[in-house]
Parts: structure tokens; sequence; C-alpha cells
């Protein structure tokens, strides 16, 4: 699994999340850092957790006008993040932007629809109500900008990954079969992930909620 998941540690509590990755580290690629952290520690809590020596997944979402974006990812570049997100319904050139402004070692994605959206949400905000058709949608913008990948469920990844097969796919909302969905709408197993085509998984709270974080890796582990 160490190849394969990113464990996601969505707490404002500095000393709580070096705690979980600590735990953690030689069962996971890398710690994902997203919006509820960068709030609450910023540029210097994303420097100490880099000093564990795992990759960061930096998941800020950014959605906003093209040069808004390409310099706040500027901004970030002495970061040098593993990973970053912008959303893809901020159009091509919002995403070329962001691309051109990232570190060159840093794989740009764009989150489709989230896990937790279903066909009910997608018809309320005024999209096509399947799922499948806009994350197909948005993965082919999103490989003609130039990205280097998409998010999405298991339940597209399929589908994203036979119109760009040289892509890198996220699949967030992975649960264990026995676990909560919580939530989100969308969700799949580790292993059905991975063969259906994820690039990497993004696992939060079946970890960093367990008792024993290092225990719930290693059971994700023995299922993959």
């Amino acid at each position: 699994m160490s190849g394969a998941v990113y464990v996601a540690i969505d707490t404002p509590d500095l000393d709580r999340a070096k705690l979980i990755a600590t735990k953690v580290r030689n069962h996971v690629a890398g710690i994902k850092l997203g919006l509820e952290f960068f709030s609450a520690n910023g540029r210097q809590g994303i420097r100490e957790m880099a000093e564990l020596g795992l990759p960061i997944f930096l998941d800020l979402k950014f959605h906003d006008i093209p040069n808004t974006v390409g310099k706040a990812i500027q901004a970030l570049r002495p970061l040098q993040p593993a990973i970053l997100t912008v959303h893809a319904a901020g159009g091509r050139a919002m995403m070329e932007d962001a691309k051109a402004a990232a570190p060159a070692g840093t794989k740009v994605v764009a989150v489709t629809v989230l896990t937790s959206l279903d066909g009910n949400d997608l018809s309320a905000i005024g999209l096509h109500p399947d799922p499948h058709a806009q994350v197909k949608r948005l993965t082919l913008l999103a490989r003609d900008a130039g990205l280097d990948g998409v998010v999405c469920s298991g339940n597209e990844v399929a589908a994203a990954k036979a119109l760009w097969p040289e892509g890198f796919f996220v699949v967030p909302g992975v649960r264990p079969a026995d676990d909560p969905t919580g939530d989100q709408k969308r969700v799949m197993t580790p292993r059905a992930a991975l063969d259906a085509g994820a690039s990497i998984l993004v696992i939060g709270r079946p970890i960093t909620l367990a008792q024993d974080p290092d225990k719930a890796a290693r059971a994700i582990e023995a299922t993959l």
C-alpha cells in the first residue's frame, strides 16, 4: 500500500497532524493536507509537516479567475508540494495558468465532481444529473489544458482512464467495506478503486479516526 495511499489529515491541530503522520508513515505514500489544516496553520504548518519526510498533497482546490489562481499557486512554489488541486469547473484557461505557475515537479490535478455529490446535487446546481457524464467532460478538459490528471470517485475512474490512459488519477471517498461512508455519497473500497485504475487513493477518517491509526493503515494494506 505504501505506493498507493495518501492519508488525508483533516485537522486544524498541528500536533495531532504530526502524531498521525508519524504513526502511519511506514504504511502510506504521503499525506494530504487540505483547507482545514491550511486555514489553521498556513505555509509554516505545511513546512513543518514536510519535515517528516513524506510527500505533501496540498488539496486547496483552487477555483477563481485564471490570474488569481496562477498567482496563488506561485506564492506556494517554495513549499514544493508533490500534488496540488484545482477545480476543473474553473475552465481551461484557469487550469492552464495553474499548471504554468506550479513547480516543475508538482502534479496539478483537477477535481471533477466532489464525492459528496450525487445526481440530485448536480441537478440542483444546474448540471447534468449523471456524475459519469460530468466527470468525462471535465477529464477531457483537464487533459486538453495540460494538467497531469484528475480527481474523481472510484465509480468514474475507469471511464476517465479510458479517455486519458496516461493520466494520473486521484480517488478520494475510499472506504473499507465495513466502514461508515460519512458525508460521502459515491464511495468504493480501496482494492476496487485500484483495480478500476486509480493512481493513488486518498483515505482519511478510516485511518485518522481509528483508535490505532497504524493498525488501521495496516489493515487496509492487507486488502491490497
